[in-house]
């Protein structure tokens, strides 16, 4: 015991130096982290107060100014605020600024080694922020701290790290004291042993441990097993900090060993359209290349897709290839050509009088012919043929997307049994007794069921397409881990909830605020404050325009105070013009519109505009930017990332989100106004809520989507899945091994 306490006296007074030593250290990293956080503080008030301040200024009114300060002192923080219109101009200021701080002088709190003074009542941090306005281009705006809140916390630190290595140092003496003992015992057994001459000689009745060689492969793979599912979940821990696209990369080549990624969609994520003698490259309406683009430009893989654009042919080299974007290529796109025969049967028929009404369940009924079966199944043999020649290896990443391809997965397999084949279905999936009308039900689950990973939005999504298998397959159904067994294969059926990339890119975000309200209202010449909603999407009956109309004719009804004052404008992509249901939903929609306009249009500016037109993504954002509300109402919907793009746009945190419940985006974004589509008078109650509703909460619910849609972006949908395909494809390595114990 005495020994024991000889060493564990010094271990003490070590750790105690050590905690002293330390102590002015942390007092140091402190500091630093509070004066760093109190400048981005500093730049968050300046962004907040600039507009209000500057109106503020204009108007000259030097009474309110010192008001307005005061009021921005309250802030526990806060010491003091001043305005500087240029270094002979004399400060503008709350009460307690301190006298050093002057106009003239303001270049020395500048440099980032001199943001601290000192004053009676403790430090004070002084951020200088520039401020400028027409009439005063030098202007700045000074902003003082009170910094002696990190006084307290410092001695509060240090306190709880002296408590700290106490407690340290405790746990290290008396597991010291116990380890101790148990040496000195065994120490002397051992001696003991030696004296009795006790270990001198070998014993040929302890021979050693047998060795077994046929157990070495074993447990080299469990080893390196253990290896890999201790880097996945380092790679998961890692990258899910931030996803973005360089995350992808590092899941690719990391996780995945750089292997060859392949997107299967019908749209393109380009098109090359001739007009005249020049030839134009066009990005579609659609949601499924909004979500995957950015995908693809992160990984540097294949995009085999539908090639439909009148100049697509022109562009492509002789294995149908094009290098995309066009302004910094990344990627490719591999083009099929399909006839116009295989395009009607195949698109126009099966999946989109087929199975895009029969999934939506949208009160149009489904339309089942056996030719635009045949075309549906010749055309998806096709692309499974471009898939093959387009992979690099054995066993590629193929993410088959979509309602067009569902007999691919099954056909993939068939030709690659190694590739990892990851299907998402962008669309909802139905319940059994819906589906159970399809004539070729059991053909496309088993098409499906070829996939390794089934992708949905939601939840209820991967529950319906369970309980469907179940209903019509002869499948092992294992609810608990939601995997499918078929056919002597195992699919996973999981939901990932698809988004849009974070950030927007920066030029669709170029245009400020004010500039992009200003441009819009001028364009459809509407007064400057005049109210504007806005809704995307493509001219599809299951959109809900209709619905939206009434709901705005209804909101005039019941609020005549918005008549001549608010303008809704519905921009309306064309989209599969070929079909009856869509000529006749086009004819419903222009009529509506023109009928409610006619009623209210002696009141001022029409409540409606209807765009029927293709818009670029820069011109769709800068009328969400313009907006201050965008209704979705679709009557049944895989996610929209209309409502995503919307709040993305919104960095200035306002507008208001009205949005249908019938949407997977419902679940996500709790924030927005969640309205029953086929309510009129509860949708009309939303939107003069929206149109009333005040900016401080316009900006908490703006605030808490937006950092939904951050967190949760496109890319963290995709790395999630290719994650997935990575321990699958572990697991195959090491389950298809041959059994080394035979």
């Amino acid at each position: 015991m005495r020994l024991s306490l000889r060493f564990v006296l010094p271990l003490l007074l070590v750790l105690a130096g050590i905690a002293y030593a330390v102590a002015p250290l942390i007092d140091k990293m402190t500091l630093n982290w509070f004066v760093r956080d109190l400048d981005l503080r500093a730049t968050l008030v300046v962004n907040t107060i600039q507009e209000p301040l500057l109106e503020q200024l204009e108007a000259g009114n030097k009474t309110k100014i010192g008001e307005f300060f005061n009021r921005i002192t309250q802030d526990e923080r806060f010491f003091a605020v001043g305005y500087c219109a240029g270094p002979n101009a004399k400060i503008l200021a709350s009460r307690w600024l301190p006298t050093e701080i002057i106009c003239a002088d303001l270049e020395r709190w500048k440099t980032p080694t001199n943001h601290l003074l000192a004053s009676p009542q403790g430090p004070l941090h002084v951020a200088v922020k520039p401020m400028v306005s027409e009439a005063a281009p030098e202007g700045e705006l000074v902003l003082l701290h009170d910094m002696s809140f990190i006084t307290r916390r410092s001695e509060e630190t240090k306190r709880y790290l002296f408590y700290v290595f106490m407690a340290l140092a405790g746990v290290v003496s008396l597991v010291t004291v116990i380890v101790a003992q148990l040496s000195w015992r065994g120490w002397m057994t051992g001696m003991r042993a030696l004296l009795r001459g006790e270990g001198l000689l070998r014993q040929p009745e302890s021979p050693p441990p047998p060795s077994l060689p046929g157990f070495k492969p074993i447990a080299r793979d469990l080893q390196r097993l253990i290896s890999e599912l201790e880097s996945e979940t380092r790679a998961r821990d890692e990258s899910q900090l931030t996803w973005t696209a360089e995350t992808l990369r590092t899941i690719l080549h990391g996780e995945l060993r750089g292997e060859d990624v392949i997107v299967v969609s019908n749209r393109e994520p380009y098109i090359h359209q001739r007009r005249g003698e020049r030839i134009e490259v066009q990005r579609p309406a659609s949601g499924l290349v909004t979500a995957l683009e950015p995908i693809m430009r992160a990984c540097s893989g294949t995009w085999i897709a539908h090639g439909s654009g009148s100049a697509d042919r022109d562009v492509v080299d002789k294995n149908d290839r094009v290098a995309v974007p066009p302004d910094k290529p990344v990627y490719s796109i591999r083009r099929v050509w399909l006839t116009p025969e295989e395009e009607d049967g195949y698109y126009y028929g099966f999946a989109n009088e087929g199975l895009w009404p029969l999934c939506h369940i949208a009160h149009v009924r489904p339309i089942f012919r056996s030719s635009d079966w045949a075309q549906y199944v010749a055309v998806n043999r096709k692309f499974a043929k471009a898939v093959v020649s387009e992979a690099k290896t054995k066993n590629p990443i193929v993410l088959v997307q979509d309602y067009h391809f569902a007999l691919l997965p099954k056909m993939i397999h068939d030709e690659l049994p190694d590739a990892t084949i990851i299907s998402f279905w962008h669309i909802p999936w139905p319940n059994p007794e819906s589906f159970a009308i399809c004539p070729w039900r059991e053909e496309i689950l088993a098409g499906m069921l070829g996939s390794s990973i089934l992708g949905f939005h939601t939840q209820s999504h991967c529950n319906n397409f369970v309980d469907t298998v179940d209903r019509f397959l002869e499948a092992r159904v294992d609810r608990e881990s939601f995997n499918v067994s078929f056919g002597g294969k195992l699919s996973a059926v999981r939901r990932y909830p698809i988004s849009i990339a974070w950030p927007p890119d920066a030029e669709l975000l170029q245009k400020s605020v004010p500039d992009c309200r200003n441009h819009i209202r001028q364009l459809n010449d509407l007064p400057p404050e005049h109210k504007l909603g806005i809704g995307v999407d493509r001219l599809d009956y299951t959109k809900g325009i209709l619905e939206r109309f009434r709901a705005i004719e209804r909101l005039l009804e019941l609020n005549p105070n918005w008549i001549g004052r608010f303008t809704f404008v519905q921009i309306a992509a064309p989209t599969r013009s070929g079909i009856d249901e869509y000529q006749h939903h086009e004819g419903q929609v222009r009529t509506l519109a023109t009928r409610i306009n006619a009623r209210f249009e002696r009141h001022g500016p029409p409540p409606i505009l209807l765009k029927i037109e293709q818009h670029a993504p820069p011109q769709v954002y800068e009328y969400f930017r313009a907006a201050d509300l965008c209704f979705v109402s679709s009557l049944h919907d895989g996610m929209n990332l209309v409502a995503k793009e919307f709040a993305a746009a919104r960095d200035d945190e306002r507008g208001v989100l009205v949005l249908s419940e019938f949407t997977g985006a419902a679940r996500e974004l709790p924030e927005a106004l969640i309205v029953n589509p086929y309510d009129a008078d509860q949708c009309a109650a939303a939107l003069h809520l929206a149109l009333s509703m005040p900016d401080i909460e316009q900006r908490d619910r703006m605030r808490l989507m937006r950092g939904l849609v951050a967190e949760f972006n496109v890319f963290r949908w995709a790395g999630r899945m290719l994650l997935d395909a990575a321990t699958q494809r572990r697991r195959s390595r090491l389950t298809d091994k041959p059994d080394t114990l035979t």
